[in-house]
């Protein structure tokens, strides 16, 4: 289930929930008890992998950062 990041007008905190994804925009009272918050976005990503591309062999091919040949 996703967690997602709130901020409560009322008294500033930050906090976080996990809800279903339908649920995501509904109202979420902090933990103080203040029912005022806002949904913050959140630059966290979700899933998948981070691995980088291999590099191009140097000296022809294209490729590069302007076609290849003048980066080599």
């Amino acid at each position: 289930m996703p967690r997602y990041e709130y901020r409560c007008r009322s008294c500033g905190d930050t906090f976080e929930l996990s809800r279903p994804m339908a649920e995501s925009a509904a109202p979420a009272a902090c933990p103080a008890g203040h029912e005022d918050s806002v949904k913050l976005l959140s630059t966290v990503a979700v899933g998948g992998s981070t691995s980088t591309p291999a590099a191009a062999p140097r000296g022809g091919g294209g490729g590069g950062c302007c076609g290849g040949g003048c980066c080599g």
